[in-house]
């Protein structure tokens, strides 16, 4: 039997910006968490090179996979081999390989509410069932140690995101702790989304790694690496966990793009031009934080990291998507409507990405100030 799965309504909106574009508007493209910058200057130069000079096919970098296994020491001080780094075509398929290779049909996996829509879809699809746990203000819009222990039966599974998709918000380190102790006590194992490390603004992020060392740990170079339309990510599978995941990259995923793999390589020591795309997004963050009073929204997650704010809209609608499809064609600013994050009561928040240039979140904000203000309560 297949699985119903929700649309991902970021994207339908993001056809609409698209087609308003063809008519000649002028839009702003906040909607999805994608960098507006491309590959660092070193990958670009690689892979015109290797373009040039080599034919390619299925390969696998053993460079690249020890130098993201070098990565994990210089960074968290964890110790990894490098045949336990399985190279993805980006992080969704790693997500994919994590679950797949590591559950069964029909286990529960525990996930924090609100979350990135697709750990719910993807579970759905895999005929596994999500048990979303409802974390609110009061606690960073993040899972907590306590909330996880009184999951009841415990669940095979819990997916962990820090920093988070929608919010931003980072677990802190003794929280981590927590977790991965109720996760050992209660034998629950952990798939560890750490898609947007280096994109901190409050101190450096913490592996999951560095806690438990059997977490199945995502990755990839969409975000802090800039690199989105590459399709490179890759799979931390400690210990037994990876023979297993190996066998289910090779037949479902084959291997990871070529030339993004050489481009990708280059890519992790780019990291000075790299620092000064966080230190632009750093710049957009506080700019947003500064004009959200301005658009009336006083209530938002703690955007800790990542490039998101995930705001409460509840005074103004009880229909994020539709509010965020008229926002998009009377003002041409696309958002994010809260509704694909959070099922339950995503109907009155939206996310907003500051992945673009200072200029678009500028003009971004100007466009929307009147249009904010024009809005009725509720």
């Amino acid at each position: 039997m297949s699985a119903e799965i929700a649309p991902f309504y970021a994207i339908q909106l993001s056809r609409i910006a698209h087609g308003l574009k063809a008519q000649g508007r002028s839009i702003v493209h906040m909607e999805f968490g994608q960098p507006s910058t491309g590959a660092p200057k070193a990958a670009l130069a690689v892979a015109h090179r290797v373009l040039d000079a080599e034919a390619m096919g299925y390969w696998e970098s053993a460079e690249l996979t020890a130098r993201i296994a070098r990565h994990y020491d210089e960074t968290y001080g964890v110790r990894i081999h490098p045949e336990e780094v399985i190279l993805t075509c980006g992080a969704s398929p790693a997500l994919v390989l994590a679950l797949s290779s590591a559950f069964e049909p029909g286990d529960r996996i525990a996930l924090a509410r609100p979350g990135y829509v697709a750990y719910r879809n993807v579970l759905k699809a895999l005929h596994m069932t999500p048990v979303e746990i409802p974390c609110g203000a009061e606690v960073g819009y993040q899972l907590s140690a306590e909330a996880l222990a009184a999951v009841h039966p415990a669940p095979a599974g819990v997916i962990v995101a820090s920093p988070a998709n929608p919010t931003g918000s980072i677990i802190a380190p003794d929280e981590l702790a927590a977790i991965a102790a109720v996760c050992r006590e209660r034998g629950i194992r952990i798939v560890s989304d750490e898609i947007y490390h280096g994109l901190s603004y409050s101190g450096a992020t913490r592996s999951m790694l560095e806690f438990d060392g059997r977490a199945l740990v995502v990755n990839s170079f969409s975000k802090y690496f800039s690199m989105a339309g590459w399709r490179l990510g890759w799979l931390a599978a400690p210990g037994e966990a990876a023979a297993r995941a190996r066998a289910y990259v090779g037949n479902l995923f084959l291997t990871a793009p070529s030339l993004s793999q050489h481009a990708g390589l280059a890519a992790m020591d780019a990291r000075d031009e790299l620092d000064g795309h966080v230190a632009v997004y750093r710049r957009n963050r506080e700019l947003l934080l500064a004009a959200l009073p301005k658009l009336g929204l006083a209530s938002i997650a703690p955007p800790d990291g990542a490039f998101y704010i995930w705001a409460d809209i509840g005074h103004l609608t009880d229909d994020s998507l539709a509010f965020c499809e008229r926002l998009l064609r009377d003002t041409g600013v696309a958002t994010a409507p809260g509704l694909d994050f959070d099922p339950v009561d995503g109907h009155r928040f939206m996310r907003f990405s500051f992945a673009v240039s200072t200029a678009e979140v500028e003009e971004a904000i100007a466009r929307m100030i009147p249009w904010f203000a024009a809005q009725p309560l509720r």
